[in-house]
Formats: C-alpha cells, structure tokens, sequence
C-alpha cells in the first residue's frame, strides 16, 4: 500500500500530466474503471484506491472532478498505428482536447482512422476522456487513401450533393483559423446550416462521416 506522496510511482503520474513528459517518456495515464476497462494492452502501473494507494493519495494526482479509484499508466506504443480503413479524418490544428477527444470517439463509432497535424495531444486527460475509451481502437495514422475533401464553413459544394463513394479523407481544421488555401485536396464541401455562423469541429466531423456512410452501406 502506497501511503507517501512521494512515491515513485505517484511521481510518475503527476509527470505525465505535461505533455512534454508523455513525448519524453512514451507514457500515459488513465483516469476511472471504464477507461482502464478499455485498454486493449497490459498497463505499465495501475493504481487503485484502497488496495495498492490510499485514496486520498490517488485523488492527489488525479485530473478529474470526481477522484477515481483507479488510474492505469500505458505506452503509447501500444495504441493502434495500423490498419486499412475506406475513411479518415485528417485534422489540422485542432488544439481543443475535448474536441479532439470527440472526433477520435466520432471516428471510432463510423469505422475511420485519423491524422493528426499540429493537434493537441490525444493520450492527454482531457482528450482521453471524451475519447471514451475509443483510442484503443482508432488507429491514428501519418498518411491516408482517396479523394481528400475538405471540410470548410463556407463556400464549396453542399456536403449531401457530392459523390463520396468509395475511399474518402475529410480534411478539418481549427474552427477560428480552418484550413490553409494551398492544403491538397480535391473537393471543398461545406454543410449547409441556418443560423449559427459556423459548427463545432467535432460536430461537423459527425456529420461528415454519417454522410460517408450513408453513401457507404
């Protein structure tokens, strides 16, 4: 039983609340049961309250609102590198954890992989949790396949009237900056709304690949 604040393990983890340490060190944590009950590899150190840490101790370390009873440590090796899939979301600059979390639990729920360029950290607290647990199964890639659409809040064709059988690659950027002009791409899209000046990123990541599958039984 971990009963000192010191200990090197409770080191570790306040470690890996900065993202500079999860790149140095190859490692991440979890936060609470389902998301340890998610992992699809062995943790490096799991910390449970009550039985390997006192409770008090664990919620020292913790990032969450309600302390949890237990926190995983993972390589990051062990996520998901590969894997073919007909759809992807490439995105560029997405510097919200949450959103970015969300868009990995969107591509998750419709079968698609993801790039990542110039993003916030995915294995960060925050970006874990709104993943739900779908890092485990979203392979995060450095190159995809098809026709490279970009997604933009205005101008280009209406999503819906566009052909997007087959092997597809959203692009989406941050919502204040979006997607530089000179991006390669093939088609720009937008979503026809009414209303609000533009979507969240996340949202209109969602939309983008219910509209793939639609078009993709």
């Amino acid at each position: 039983m971990i009963t000192s604040r010191d200990n090197e393990k409770l080191k570790l983890v306040r470690k890996l609340h900065e993202r500079r340490w999860r790149d140095k060190l190859g490692l991440f944590f979890v936060e609470g049961e389902d998301l340890v009950e998610a992992a699809t590899a062995e943790p490096v150190e799991l910390l449970v309250a009550g039985e390997t840490v006192e409770a008090s101790l664990l919620a020292e370390v913790s990032t969450a609102a309600h302390p949890p009873r237990v926190i995983g440590v993972y390589r990051r090796d062990d996520l998901p590198r590969a894997g073919a899939r007909p759809v992807a979301l490439e995105l560029h600059g997405v510097g919200d954890p949450g959103n970015l979390g969300t868009l990995v639990r969107t591509a998750d729920a419709f079968g698609a992989a993801v790039v990542l360029v110039g993003c916030a950290d995915p294995t960060g607290p925050k970006a874990l949790r709104a993943s739900a647990g779908s890092i485990w199964r979203v392979p995060i890639v450095d190159a995809t396949r098809g026709r490279r659409v970009a997604l933009l809040a205005h101008g280009g064709a209406p999503l819906g009237e566009l052909d997007l059988r087959g092997e597809v690659t959203f692009l989406l950027g941050a919502e204040r900056e979006g997607l530089t002009a000179d991006l390669p791409r093939e088609l720009d899209a937008s979503i026809p709304i009414a209303g609000a000046e533009s979507l969240n990123v996340a949202a209109a990541g969602a939309i983008a690949l219910y509209e793939w599958r639609r078009q993709n039984p």
